[in-house]
């Protein structure tokens, strides 16, 4: 079954890079960001976990734990981790997920679910090359799926954790290609009344359905 955003994310406790965890244990109150890779030993993953590592001081900034997800063993991700570090420049920093019989992959409708595990190569695994952004109450916030041959924009993903954090917390959205500190939509359902008193310091109104204003602290 596909997972869809507002769905509780499935939990399941695995073997990792870090140890044995239970997902939504691990999770606790923080946010989380769960992204998949095909296989161990192949370039594109190498340099997405590589990036991802010297990502994860900006995830740490805002309260979120990052976890990869590989459809091999732990005992081959960490032999894996050592080409990371060595070609990236970035030693592993998060738990890396062993999923050698693609439970968690089937459990995230990230490749086919008659899909066998054992003996594969990454193109019998292409589809796994997602990304699931998860709240501390442990809902799906946003989802996004790459083709095997395209690596991930993680500074996108950091982009729209930052969206989904601060539309969580204020009655607001984000409009394209929004960065932090730049403005934001009044959503149509607050009325102009109440958007005078929610934003005393005034908005902008473009049309009757589209009005902006400074970002919320």
């Amino acid at each position: 079954m596909a997972i869809r955003i507002g769905d509780e994310a499935p939990d399941f406790t695995v073997d990792t890079t870090e140890g044995k965890i239970r997902f939504h244990e691990w999770i606790g109150d923080h946010w989380a960001i769960l992204f998949s890779h095909p296989k161990d030993f192949t370039p594109v993953c190498t340099t997405e976990l590589g990036y991802m590592a010297g990502l994860k001081p900006e995830f740490d900034k805002r309260h979120t734990k990052i976890i990869g997800l590989s459809a091999d063993p732990v005992t081959d991700h960490k032999n894996w981790v050592k080409d990371i570090q060595e070609t990236q420049g970035h030693a592993i920093n998060y738990p890396l997920i062993g999923d050698a019989d693609l439970t968690v992959a089937k459990l995230y409708d990230m490749i086919h679910p008659n899909a066998v595990a054992g003996a594969r190569t990454a193109i019998d695994n292409m589809t796994v090359r997602s990304v699931f952004v998860v709240g501390p109450d442990k809902k799906v916030k946003a989802t996004l799926t790459y083709p095997m041959s395209t690596g991930r924009n993680f500074d996108e993903v950091l982009r729209l954790l930052d969206s989904c954090q601060l539309t969580s917390k204020h009655a607001v959205a984000t409009p394209v290609n929004w960065k932090p500190g730049q403005d934001v939509i009044i959503p149509a359902n607050v009325s102009d009344e109440d958007a005078k008193k929610k934003y005393p310091q005034g908005f902008k109104t473009h049309k009757p359905y589209l009005r902006t204003v400074a970002q919320p602290k």
